[in-house]
């Protein structure tokens, strides 16, 4: 990940339209961080968990990144995972919800796409940032060995409930109805 700007980015910047010219970014603690392009297969694999769970709306709203999670005000921290999933009944009003500009609030799931410029230290801190503001589950979706790691937060931090492969369903803590098969996640790549 490139730095974009050596200015530390406030809130009320941030608010107003800055950074106007980015479209996939991060902001770490004021300091806007340009996120590499992702690969095709990272995008298709990213296409297929939203075809998978918007046929799930029942249960879930799905939003697909860039879109901005709030992580602070104060030394300003943003994220973008790759896939937003809200339980529904959390949802009382759709429209207002998507005439937000961003996230303010913490997601029930929240997806990642791991890609191989990816380091522990960005995925720790992510993890850390979801834990922060109360996301009770992330899913770390593996291109590599085509797996979905599921991760539950607990008293005692991150814990795995499982690294689920092809023919095996996804389990969720978060989103215990659906029904989503790693198979399908990795389709056609």
């Amino acid at each position: 990940m490139a730095e974009v700007a050596q200015k530390v980015l406030t809130w009320d910047e941030y608010v107003h339209g800055e950074p106007a010219d980015l479209e996939r970014y991060e902001i770490v603690d004021g300091v806007v961080i340009e996120l590499p392009a992702p690969t095709v297969r990272h995008q298709w694999i990213v296409g297929n968990l939203h075809l998978l769970l918007k046929q799930q709306e029942n249960v879930v709203v799905v939003l697909v990144a860039p879109c901005d999670v709030v992580v602070r005000r104060e030394k300003l921290r943003t994220r973008q995972p790759d896939l937003v999933l809200i339980r529904k009944e959390r949802v009382s009003d759709l429209k207002a919800l998507l005439q937000q500009e961003r996230i303010d609030f913490a997601p029930d799931v929240v997806v990642e796409v791991l890609s191989p410029s990816d380091s522990i230290t960005t995925l720790m801190e992510k993890l850390d940032d979801y834990h922060q503001i109360g996301v009770r589950e992330v899913w770390l979706v593996n291109p590599a060995t085509e797996t979905v790691e599921v991760l539950v937060w607990q008293q005692e931090g991150w814990n795995s409930l499982g690294i689920f492969r092809k023919g095996e369903p996804i389990k969720s803590k978060a989103l215990p109805e659906l029904e989503l098969n790693v198979g399908q996640v990795f389709e056609g790549v």
